[in-house]
């Protein structure tokens, strides 16, 4: 028998992946195979056949190690001298069948389903059988762009079903439906990427905004919160110096009261241990005197002892004791007062508004922007929504799905203040928004889309409409609300007017001159058909 060292590489090459046989193992046909190769290949199948013969086998074949040709194997492989290869580059295609250092690969075979490098290539340049084999430009992960079904490289794509096929499927599932080469349809949706990425990256921008919005916003909260305990630590610190002093002075007028008391007894207590002292030597006189035999002297003497010693009649003296009744009252009233004091000293911020030169604003609404249901008062001060469109023309300004208007007067600059009677509605929108907003269709109504505005849904559910809302939770429902701007800083604030409170401030930047923004929502089967009313602000002094 020839020496395993007298034979070629093909008598010990893999069929599947035409190496040198690495752990060989024999089909019963009679075949061997890498024990890897041909259990990878049969792995997933339903049917189990020879890659060589094609014989079928009906269960999955029990491999077997013939022992003498595996010998032969490794006798041929210490033969054979491993030169090393330089490694494949990045971002190339490797060679499926080098083991260790893996070589740039260059074909794909479409019916081994590997790819290799110039020296695993020369069986298929030379094999008879192997030649047949369809080679391609190298491609990494060839079972991936092979139809499941045909086994053929999936070169074209199919617009209705939106999906990579083979030549073999134009003429069957996919016979009336029309196909593209890949790479015309990936020019298609390389530029329909493109503009997702575009779309995806202003969507980054926006939310980018939206943080520093939300930023800037706990930073103004923050700050205010820092002013309003230094405030309220002054004002607390002034007040609990106030209430220990009215505490001490309380103290005292009890003490001192309790004191004069206590004297006076001490007085009255003194004076009668005086008079029983003189009692008691009266006592002892009278006494003694008893015990004389002497006749003149007893005479002599009884006229100086026959009358008691002079003593107060203590019959209507008595010790009333002092009355602390009032005190305590008379003390909290201060209290109240100096209280009170302290209010009044506390900015009412409708007030501190007021101070603003070039403030109070004669706001008027514009016809031309409201929503065909929205009805205006003739003097521009009321609106309120009706039942069905008005005969108005459909300008470019006007509003054509949101129930709301804008004001004539735009503001770019300077501070700007008006109230609005919102009574008992239940739904209603307050706030500005900016000249260039979208007034088409459906709108997205937040700061970024140029929307600062208070909104009131169902009587209870105050809102700021940023995305998402931020919910607010008010003390009182405002009859009346006051929209504070400052155009310089991007400030929006909104007060209950009645009860001089602020409602919620939000700090943006203005990129274009805004309009105040009114919405009276729709009238809800009557149940808030109320107008907004835009008052005179002198009204509310």
């Amino acid at each position: 028998m020839a020496s395993a060292t007298s034979w070629s590489e093909d008598n010990f090459s893999c069929p599947i992946c035409l190496d040198v046989f690495n752990s060989p193992v024999s089909t019963p046909c009679g075949h061997n195979f890498c024990r890897t190769c041909i259990t990878k290949f049969w792995d997933g199948r339903v049917q189990y056949k020879c890659p060589v013969c094609n014989n079928l086998f009906q269960t999955r074949p029990d491999l077997q190690v013939n022992t003498l040709f595996s010998e032969m194997v490794d006798q041929f492989r210490s033969s054979v001298r491993v030169t090393e290869q330089p490694c494949v580059e990045p971002g190339e295609v490797p060679c499926d069948v080098c083991t260790g250092t893996q070589l740039k690969a260059v074909k794909s075979c479409l019916v081994c389903f590997t790819s290799y490098c110039q020296t695993h290539l020369e069986p298929h340049q030379r094999v008879a059988g192997l030649k047949k084999h369809r080679l391609v430009e190298p491609m990494d992960r060839l079972e991936d762009r092979m139809c499941k079904k045909h086994n053929q490289l999936l070169e074209l794509f199919c617009q209705t079903e939106q999906v990579c096929v083979c030549q073999f499927c134009t003429v069957t599932d996919h016979k009336s439906h029309p196909v593209v080469p890949l790479k015309e349809e990936y020019e298609v949706k390389t530029a329909q990427l493109g503009k997702i990425e575009s779309e995806v990256q202003q969507m980054i921008k926006e939310r980018k905004r939206k943080i520093k919005e939300i930023k800037d916003t706990v930073d103004i909260s923050k700050k205010d919160a820092d002013r309003e305990i230094a405030d309220g630590v002054q004002v607390f610190t002034a007040l609990k110096r106030s209430i220990e002093k009215w505490q001490d002075d309380f103290n005292q007028t009890v003490k001192e009261r309790l004191k004069s008391s206590e004297k006076e007894a001490e007085d009255l207590i003194k004076e009668l241990e005086q008079e029983i002292e003189d009692l008691t030597n009266r006592s002892s006189e009278v006494k003694q005197l008893l015990h004389t035999e002497d006749h003149l002297h007893f005479l002599l003497t009884f006229r100086s002892l026959k009358d008691p010693p002079p003593t107060r009649d203590w019959t209507m003296v008595e010790l009333r004791p002092p009355s602390y009744i009032g005190t305590l009252r008379r003390s909290l009233d201060q209290l109240e007062e100096t209280l009170n004091m302290e209010m009044k000293k506390v900015p009412d911020p409708r007030s501190a508004l007021k101070k603003c030169k070039f403030l109070f604003k004669d706001v008027t609404l514009d016809p031309n922007t409201a929503h065909p249901r929205l009805i205006l008062s003739v003097d521009g001060k009321q609106v309120c929504c009706g039942d069905r469109h008005q005969p108005v023309p459909d300008t470019p300004e006007r509003f054509d799905r949101v129930v709301c208007v804008l004001a004539r007067q735009g503001f770019t600059s300077g501070r700007h203040y008006w109230e609005v009677k919102v009574g008992d509605k239940t739904d209603w929108d307050l706030g500005v928004a900016c000249r260039s907003v979208n007034r088409k269709g459906k709108i997205t109504v937040s700061p970024a889309h140029g929307y600062w505005f208070l909104s009131l849904r169902d009587r209870t559910d105050y809102a700021f409409r940023t995305e998402p809302a931020t919910p607010l939770a008010l003390c009182s429902r405002p009859s009346r609300v006051g929209v504070f701007v400052d155009c310089d800083k991007g400030q929006v604030s909104f007060f209950d007017v009645e009860a001089k409170t602020l409602i919620f401030t939000f700090v943006g930047r203005f990129a274009d001159a805004i309009h105040p923004f009114f919405s009276p929502c729709t009238n809800k089967s009557g149940h808030n058909d109320a107008a907004l009313v835009l008052c005179p602000v002198a009204a509310a002094e």
